[in-house]
């Protein structure tokens, strides 16, 4: 369902009492959110993925006005029912998180860990990268994953990437495989990105 996120990266929730959910939660708070990414080059199995789970309990009165605000910046149409009587903020206190990466990534991060995080540079323009690199790039991301990754493979694809570096899932004579190619350096915009890409490649091809 549609989710704004505070400061913390707890969960916003605006939903209405008539909702199968929103009774749900008054008779029990435990719930979780499953976030998945849009397109991993069309296999959901190599998709990058994330469970949080917590108590989700109706904001307080005196922090219903920053609720909103956060929420309609996120969902500009929802100020067409945002105020409705039957309309109510609600807000996921984060106790856990678990993570899948892809191919053979996955593990717990502690609410303390994920409160503490900063959203990745490379969010909002992740999807272009990997549709550029899996689109025009094929090639060279075998090249990578063959110099950084020592696999060797038929097919090469990139699944996600971050400032740090990206993951890519190959086709091997053995079957599928999935690795994490680390940057050379971390980068802060798409620009960056892009020239650890170039200088990653020009090393592999000199190997």
């Amino acid at each position: 369902m549609p989710y704004g996120l505070d400061e913390t990266g707890r969960p916003i929730f605006l939903i209405s009492t008539m909702a199968m959910h929103t009774q749900n939660l008054h008779a029990d708070p435990r719930s979780s959110l499953l976030v998945t990414q849009n397109d991993a080059a069309g296999d959901p199995l190599g998709a990058s993925r994330v469970t949080l789970i917590g108590d989700t309990l109706p904001i307080p009165k005196p922090e219903t006005a920053e609720a909103r605000n956060l929420y309609v910046a996120r969902y500009p149409n929802s100020k067409n029912w945002v105020d409705f009587e039957d309309f109510s903020f609600y807000r996921m206190n984060v106790l856990d998180v678990y993570y899948v990466g892809g191919f053979g990534v996955m593990g717990w991060v502690t609410a303390a860990e994920y409160s503490q995080g900063q959203p990745d540079p490379l969010a909002d323009s992740a999807p272009e990268i990997i549709q550029h690199m899996n689109t025009d790039h094929g090639e060279a991301l075998r090249i990578l994953a063959h110099a950084f990754a020592g696999i060797e493979s038929q097919e090469a694809a990139m699944t996600s990437v971050d400032r740090l570096g990206f993951h890519v899932r190959l086709m091997t004579p053995e079957g599928p495989r999935g690795a994490r190619i680390a940057f050379t350096s971390e980068v802060s915009n798409p620009a960056e990105a892009r020239n650890v890409l170039i200088d990653m490649l020009a090393q592999a091809r000199r190997r």
